[in-house]
């Protein structure tokens, strides 16, 4: 059949609960080297150009590209085979509390590239005094030749230009460093004022360009201070939701339209940051937030995995993958202001704890200039809590625990600031929720009324926000989705995790009002 790309293999007719291989194919017309960059495949891909095998890709979330040389001038053709099954080398995906979607389910891109060529440009925001940034601009180039080329890099940041002449690029990849950078005349990102700059960077030879890149990103300083995050230097408080990339018709493949349209109901409730759960998201999304001022936790891909899964040879292999990628794609988000991992994993054990310890530091040889962090649901046997910057943790108060939010939260900083561990650090509530079917309605307020979830919503963000121990909430979450067949969809009515303040079509609870009440009454940023 015909299909748009992206797309989910589950939203064809007859797919909806396909596992297994699809081959997409498609022809494109080209010369000379190429590269492909994919934005997502689900969850297994293999490329073949003009039928030979040119790349081999696990990882839902997150883009990887392919560079083919010396195509002859025509017509060529592209198959990518995709395997969305759960299989024991795929360790990230597995029957899950939401829907692992398959197919090619972000955009796909070509581009006609020299022997050499940019890969990347990152740029960090290191100090601002006087109305003066400093930054770090790091430009990755690549050579696709068997030989060592000479070429100038150049790079432009508003009125600031830098240079490097007579750069030796061996074969494969280079990174070309500008410390120190002044830029003069550049607000501050913020979510009051999300302003973006355009960053360049050009490749030459014999004074001619042979590749070029522009990015875009904003200049703002991310620190943890005592028990505060400073987005410059103000302490945040976090109004946000946990948003899964789901919909009924797209599947995870939302088109634009539709992550505007959350975004705008996101920004009416009031709230100011998103937690990506529990994978990357798509540069769409991202792009988005940054025009918007909405702060980003964005996490890696792993969800409740403990024990014998934890142990597997792939995964701690994978789990790095995605920080790579995830980081290397997404670095320039100004809307990004902290890394997750590993929510709800397992956390109880010296090897869990070992694997932990690896990726924060995976994290903080990437990303020095961001704060990192996990969210936990073990409270009294998690291990882990002395390696984040920020300890967050999943609750649910009045729904599957019996203490109220206030008891809980005394029990968690009593807890971090003793055997836990985390004491002097941040506290970050990452999950706090309660189900509720859209349309059902019940006098008496009973489990999956919308009149239960409104209650217990309004008791929870109202305890929190009054923790003088508490930076913020995330809500679980922000729509319902869709969740995995069989074991998980018995314990979720419909089919889906229903703790949504808006349903899957996005038609708002009654909790919707009462959470827009609160977060708009609360600022943006707590006193110090």
């Amino acid at each position: 059949m015909k299909v748009m790309v992206p797309s989910c293999l589950e939203t064809y007719p007859g797919f909806g609960n396909y596992r297994g291989l699809a081959s997409y194919e498609t022809s494109f017309e080209a010369e000379g080297n190429i590269r492909l960059e994919f934005k997502g495949v689900s969850h297994f891909a293999r490329v073949f150009v003009d039928g030979e095998e040119t790349a081999q890709h696990y990882g839902s979330y997150t883009p990887f590209d392919i560079c083919v040389k010396n195509l002859s001038p025509g017509m060529h053709s592209l198959k990518v085979i995709v395997d969305n099954d759960f299989r024991d080398e795929y360790v990230l995906d597995f029957p899950n509390d939401y829907m692992s979607y398959g197919g090619i389910s972000r955009g796909v891109a070509l581009e006609y590239i020299k022997d050499i060529y940019i890969d990347w440009i990152h740029v960090t925001p290191l100090r601002e005094a006087d109305g003066i940034w400093s930054i770090r601009a790091e430009v990755a180039c690549q050579n696709l030749s068997e030989s060592p080329l000479y070429a100038d890099v150049r790079l432009k940041f508003l009125d600031t230009e830098a240079c490097c002449q007579g750069k030796l690029l061996p074969p494969g990849k280079s990174i070309i460093t500008f410390e120190d950078l002044e830029i003069a005349d550049a607000c501050p990102w913020s979510m009051e004022d999300p302003v973006l700059y355009p960053v360049s960077a050009a490749l030459l030879q014999n004074g001619a360009v042979v590749d070029d890149m522009i990015e875009r990103t904003g200049l703002r300083l991310v620190r943890v201070e005592g028990t505060s995050v400073l987005l410059n230097n103000k302490p945040l408080r976090i109004k946000g939701f946990c948003r899964h990339e789901d919909h009924p018709q797209y599947g995870c493949a939302l088109p634009a339209e539709a992550i505007a349209y959350d975004l705008q109901l996101i920004k009416d409730l009031g709230a100011n940051s998103v937690r990506t759960s529990h994978y990357p998201n798509d540069e769409l999304f991202l792009d988005m937030c940054d025009e918007l001022g909405i702060l980003v936790w964005e996490e890696n891909h792993a969800r409740g995995i403990n024990g014998d899964r934890m142990k597997s040879p792939y995964f701690e292999e994978q789990c790095e993958q995605v920080i790579r990628e995830m980081i290397t794609a997404h670095y320039n988000h100004p809307s990004i202001y902290i890394w997750g991992i590993l929510n709800e994993c397992g956390s109880e054990t010296e090897y869990e704890k070992s694997c932990y310890r690896r990726q924060y530091d995976l994290i903080r040889h990437l990303d020095k200039s961001r704060p990192c962090s996990s969210a936990s649901c073990r409270f009294g046997t998690d291990i882990c809590q002395d390696l984040p910057d920020v300890c967050s943790w999943n609750i649910y108060p009045y729904w599957y625990d019996d203490d109220t939010a206030s008891q809980k939260l005394q029990k968690l900083h009593d807890w971090l600031n003793t055997d836990g561990n985390g004491g002097g650090k941040p506290l970050l509530i990452t999950e706090v929720g309660a189900g509720g079917i859209y349309g059902f309605r019940d006098t008496s307020s009973d489990v999956w009324s919308e009149d239960l979830q409104a209650e217990i919503l309004e008791k929870q963000l109202k305890e929190i926000a009054a923790s003088d121990d508490c930076i913020g909430m995330y809500i679980w979450q922000f729509c319902d989705v869709r969740v995995s067949r069989i074991w998980w969809a018995l314990r979720r009515p419909k089919s889906r995790n229903n703790k949504g303040i808006v349903d899957e079509y996005r038609r708002p609870k009654l909790a919707y009002r009462i959470v827009r009440d609160i977060f708009t009454s609360l600022p943006n940023y707590r006193e110090k």
